[in-house]
């Protein structure tokens, strides 16, 4: 599932007539270059949920076999449903096997067909990168289990803290006991973690929160027009 329905009010006035992950760096747009990096890792069916300006992601991508996948929308209205309501709402299109979610808004050479692993006790695994100069606090730690892999530490503690990349591999039931409706994920990353339940690992390749029109241009700067990926 790639989350592509937030309004992205810091990139105005860029997203005032397009989605936020419809705008370009490197001569593609954000989505074009997820779509792209997915089908080279053999994930082909696809969930995109859509609020702001939906119509134009639907027109920009149709069913998605321009780019070698198979595009199912999430439609959530004119007022998007945050991320926990927006993955909640797109359950039924997602089936009942873990499934990957992706920001729309981020920018990364992370290799898809290598994801986070996921025991059979965990409800999610996330991928966590290094703090950006503009988030040096973090988000979460991570320690080393006995069995092998890590644990996610969502609440404070001595591992140092490092920042969610927008990329994680849930389970439905790690949505157990949600409703429809507008709900942010960080509750229910909290709840995992306090249960042991949520896994991670760090990233150190590339990646962009792509959040100001200053980091995008940077980004598209840094592409030179395409030549990366």
């Amino acid at each position: 599932m790639i989350l592509a329905a937030g309004r992205g009010e810091r990139m105005r006035p860029l997203t005032d007539d397009r989605p936020k992950p419809l705008l370009e760096v490197g001569g593609r747009s954000l989505l074009e270059w997820h779509l792209v990096a997915l089908a080279r890792a053999g994930i082909v069916d696809v969930v995109i949920n859509l609020a702001w300006q939906g119509e134009r992601i639907r027109e920009a991508l149709g069913d998605g076999a321009d780019h070698s996948v198979r595009i199912r929308y999430s439609d959530e209205g004119e007022s998007a449903l945050e991320t926990g309501g927006g993955i909640f709402r797109a359950l039924p299109l997602l089936g009942a096997a873990p499934f990957l979610v992706v920001n729309g808004d981020i920018w990364t050479d992370h290799d898809f067909a290598q994801l986070p692993p996921l025991d059979s006790g965990a409800l999610a695994s996330l991928v966590l990168v290094p703090n950006p100069p503009h988030h040096p606090q973090g988000d979460f730690g991570l320690v080393a289990r006995a069995e092998g892999g890590f644990d996610v530490l969502t609440t404070p503690g001595d591992a140092p803290r490092h920042t969610y990349s927008g990329i994680g591999v849930y389970r439905p039931e790690f949505f157990e006991g949600s409703t429809d409706g507008r709900f942010p994920l960080l509750p229910l990353l909290r709840r995992a973690g306090a249960a042991g339940r949520l896994r991670g690992r760090l990233y150190q390749g590339l990646w962009c929160d792509v959040g100001t029109p200053e980091r995008l241009r940077e980004l598209d700067e840094r592409l030179g027009g395409g030549a990366v990926g």
